[in-house]
């Protein structure tokens, strides 16, 4: 499965507010479907499932009811990590992070239309994720934020415009940092899209942050 990125493609991340004792009957549990569906209503293109320490028997279910809402729409649902789950769940693919099975693996255990996300900080990891098979990458962060100053400074507009240069149509995901009053720096540095957490963490402004995205990449907006 290929993305297209001739148009800005967005990527909504859940939280991870999720824990070791949460059930498909709790709160949080429920406010994760609830956030899909509204991603699906916005128009949001991506959804992963970034919750890393729900066990994996509530990851399995929460995965499935995720899959029932994105099934029919043109959301695609990706989980955190564990490819099995997401194969076995009904998911689209995987995102992948430094610690995680290597993608020409993945690529290989779950074919062609298994869509592959990875987590990539540099030019070469970006290079090696669409050597080995990957459908698109997040690279950052691009901006300070507080989640990712333990591994260093922001990554800056700069080299995202110089890795986005160097890949052509692969799709490069801006991630890290990212606003409202920021994300078309990203765009115009060749970005394919947007990638965040706290940017599309609001359900209630999703609709309107989702437009105003998609009008800036397609140069309609005034």
């Amino acid at each position: 499965m290929k993305l297209d990125p001739s148009r800005p493609i967005l990527y909504l991340i859940t939280r991870g507010e999720t824990t070791e004792t949460t059930t498909a009957a709790s709160q949080e549990f429920k406010d994760i479907v609830e956030q899909v569906s509204t991603a699906v209503v916005a128009g949001v293109d991506l959804v992963q499932l970034r919750e890393k320490r729900l066990s994996a028997r509530v990851l399995f279910e929460l995965t499935r009811y995720a899959a029932a809402v994105t099934g029919d729409s043109a959301t695609r649902l990706l989980v955190n990590d564990r490819a099995d789950i997401a194969a076995g769940a009904g998911a689209d693919g995987v995102h992948l992070t430094g610690q995680s099975i290597d993608a020409s693996n993945i690529r290989r255990t779950f074919g062609d239309h298994f869509l592959i996300g990875v987590s990539t900080h540099s030019l070469a990891e970006v290079r090696a994720a669409e050597q080995v098979g990957a459908s698109f990458v997040v690279f950052g962060p691009v901006f300070d934020t507080p989640s990712k100053r333990h591994y260093g400074g922001p990554i800056g507009v700069t080299e995202l415009s110089h890795v986005t240069r160097k890949l052509g149509r692969f799709p490069v995901l801006a991630l890290g940092g990212l606003a409202i009053d920021n994300f078309e720096l990203c765009l115009n540095a060749g970005a394919a899209g947007i990638a965040g957490i706290s940017l599309f963490g609001k359900s209630h402004e999703l609709k309107k942050i989702v437009a105003r995205i998609k009008n800036a990449g397609s140069g309609d907006e005034d």
